[in-house]
């Protein structure tokens, strides 16, 4: 494993039976050109070949391992005891960091930031489950902030956590399926500020798995609710609602209609609205 004294920045990726995308996401983070960094990788037991992928790129992780674990959260917190990083971001074994400069980039944008800032982020493309670009989220946190608390509205991938944010807020919640990522954000933001870095792709996200089930969907709504409700918003307000009646519509297309033409029959209606197809493509 390399060695590195007090790494500027940590990538931390939780894995899980990914072989066939890992192999890309290690790569991303290795080829940086910027070099002041630590790979922290949290294997949950695989049994698909990733392991071996892991045991191959030895040199390009520093620290690494292989055990059954609760989840990607629990993945998460045993990393964060080993991550040394002034600043810290995660990535998902399906995504990547976006070229070579995000990192470069990224620090110079960094060395700018006011020291009360804790959360930074670029914007992430959203790719189909063969990394067709789909398209682009993320904003400004002007934008942003005037809808966090209903919804998650800055994308967490490859965000920038300044190591005293883990420091104040403590590890994530392990009891969140899906949406302890936004509980931990909501400690910091539902108060604080973040900075949004316009002119920064950050990674690749491909739009899969979890995301792509309409039933996870809306355990995410729930969860997302219970983060609210945990740190004090009692009304789940008006884009919440919105964004959950938007998944019940979806389960009940599914259910009518099958999932193959429910996901056709959504993307017929985005192209009416003049917005690119979606649902057919992860």
């Amino acid at each position: 494993m390399t060695n590195q004294s007090h790494p500027f920045f940590t990538i931390i990726i939780a894995v899980f039976n990914n072989s066939k995308t890992i192999q890309q996401c290690i790569d991303s983070v290795s080829q940086q050109t910027y070099t002041n960094k630590q790979l922290i990788i949290i294997d949950g037991g695989s049994t698909d070949g990733t392991v071996e992928l892991l045991k191959a790129n030895n040199n390009a992780i520093n620290y690494w391992i292989s055990e059954s674990d609760n989840g990607i959260y629990n993945a998460w917190n045993k990393a964060l005891l080993k991550a040394e990083g002034d600043w810290i971001c995660f990535l998902g074994a399906d995504d990547y960091l976006w070229d070579a400069h995000v990192l470069e980039n990224m620090n110079q944008a960094l060395e700018k930031t006011p020291s009360d800032i804790k959360v930074v982020y670029g914007q992430i493309m959203f790719l189909s489950e063969a990394g067709e670009s789909l398209y682009l989220s993320g904003n400004s946190w002007d934008s942003a902030k005037q809808s966090f608390t209903q919804v998650p509205s800055i994308p967490h991938t490859a965000t920038m956590h300044k190591r005293i944010f883990f420091e104040q807020h403590g590890k994530f919640d392990e009891t969140f399926r899906i949406a302890g990522d936004y509980e931990m954000l909501l400690r910091e933001l539902k108060t604080g500020n973040a900075l949004f870095i316009p002119t920064l792709i950050s990674a690749g996200m491909r739009r899969a798995g979890l995301s792509s089930n309409p039933n996870n969907s809306l355990l995410s709504m729930k969860e997302m609710r219970r983060a609210q409700k945990i740190h004090g918003l009692r009304f789940p307000g008006f884009l919440w609602i919105k964004a959950l009646l938007r998944v019940y519509i979806r389960l009940l297309l599914s259910k009518i209609f099958g999932d193959s033409s429910s996901r056709k029959l959504i993307d017929f209606f985005r192209q009416i609205m003049g917005l690119p197809a979606y649902w057919t493509k992860i």
